[in-house]
């Protein structure tokens, strides 16, 4: 059973999304053209900016579906997701039907037609998303560019996805780990879709290539054969994705029917032994445990509370686990939101502010926290 002190933070989260955050990110975030904005400065007033990444349009229109759902302005959050899925379903998609990187804010199309693989999982999250905030029309065209997909990004030789065209000089962990994420809210909207089976060979791809065999941690980088790489590429990991691989791995058991998967632990308990004393989460260590860039941004505060409810879901009468919960949700109240809606993105390692602009896309990591904390604690 949850802490009275995580039901209480439970209630914080839902009130600073719905009084500041979603009226902020309405008003301030929405540009010309039917886009949503890249930044605002960190007086929370707009940026103008040449260019917009497609991940962006695409995390906005998540963050308006989950206000839909949580009853914020129904009508308003309704029109906002509609310009997300318009511009998911035209402008972002290449002539094969994959998305690209980046549109132009004069409304000329992408600016950026490189094909990849991390804003097409976001894409296809979006769009699962708003079919189930009541879109008619998401579910559809997340079924073009999942066709486009297999089309055009499978390795049939080692496995998973190409992460752009033309494919890179590595295979990278972080784009199939929210192609799973995908997936699972692709098996949410659609249940009869398949796209569970997408979601047990990312999972397994996971098992037998991503994670190490004597540490049980998750690498980053892998050569194109999905071998391990050499040197720091291979030794220096973030502890951020250990705790959101936990909290993917404990999902995806649920959705699919499956017996936990027996690295969560492992993944779990090296995450933990990198945060401080106060539950920060730092941008990257060695796998022997040893913090060695001490600098963080808020996605990593948000993926570390994420992994503590993952446990806490699974252990409800640990109090170690309930506690730790509760100082990451304090760490990213009081150091990374702001009253009005916002964030403060990014600390150096000696904790002095390391931005000068506040992006939108760190808003699907703090609301996605949230809406988890809210459902783990029953709030």
């Amino acid at each position: 059973m949850t802490s009275s002190a995580l039901k209480r933070r439970a209630r914080e989260a839902r009130s600073w999304m719905l009084d500041a955050c979603f009226p902020l990110w309405s008003r301030e975030g929405i540009g010309a053209h039917g886009l949503f904005r890249e930044v605002l400065d960190l007086t929370h007033r707009p940026v103008e900016t040449e260019s917009v990444r497609v991940r962006v349009q695409a995390r906005q229109t998540y963050l308006f579906c989950l206000a839909r759902d949580l009853g914020w302005e129904p009508e308003r959050a309704e029109r906002l997701i509609k310009m997300g899925v318009t511009t998911l379903k035209g402008p972002a998609r290449r002539a094969d039907g994959i998305l690209g990187r980046r549109l132009a804010t004069d409304g000329l199309g992408l600016s950026d037609a490189v094909a990849d693989l991390y804003d097409t999982a976001f894409g296809l999250f979006a769009l699962a998303e708003a079919s189930m905030s009541g879109s008619d029309q998401a579910l559809s065209v997340a079924e073009s560019i999942l066709k486009s997909v297999d089309t055009m990004l499978p390795d049939k030789t080692h496995g998973g996805y190409a992460e752009s065209l033309p494919q890179g000089e590595h295979r990278l962990q972080n784009p199939h780990m929210h192609l799973l994420e995908a997936c699972h809210a692709l098996h949410k909207a659609d249940p009869d879709g398949g796209h569970l089976d997408r979601a047990k060979a990312i999972v397994a791809l996971f098992t037998d290539k991503m994670l190490d065999p004597e540490t049980r941690t998750l690498g980053e980088y892998f050569k194109p054969d999905w071998s391990p790489e050499t040197g720091d590429r291979h030794e220096i990991i973030e502890p951020g994705h250990q705790f959101e691989w936990v909290w993917l791995l404990q999902r995806h058991a649920s959705l699919a029917g499956e017996a936990l998967h027996p690295a969560m632990p492992y993944l779990y308990d090296f995450a933990c032994r990198t945060i401080d004393e106060e539950g920060r989460v730092f941008t990257a260590a060695r796998r022997d445990g040893t913090v060695t860039d001490h600098s963080r941004r808020s996605w990593m505060q948000t993926e570390g509370l994420k992994g503590h409810l993952a446990m806490l879901e699974l252990n409800p009468d640990d109090a170690a686990i309930d506690h730790r919960a509760v100082q990451c949700f304090d760490v990213l109240m009081d150091e990374y939101l702001t009253p009005e809606g916002g964030w403060i993105d990014h600390f150096d390692a000696e904790g002095q502010v390391a931005t000068e602009t506040m992006p939108a896309s760190t808003g699907y990591h703090v609301v996605l926290a949230f809406d988890e904390l809210m459902r783990v604690a029953g709030v």
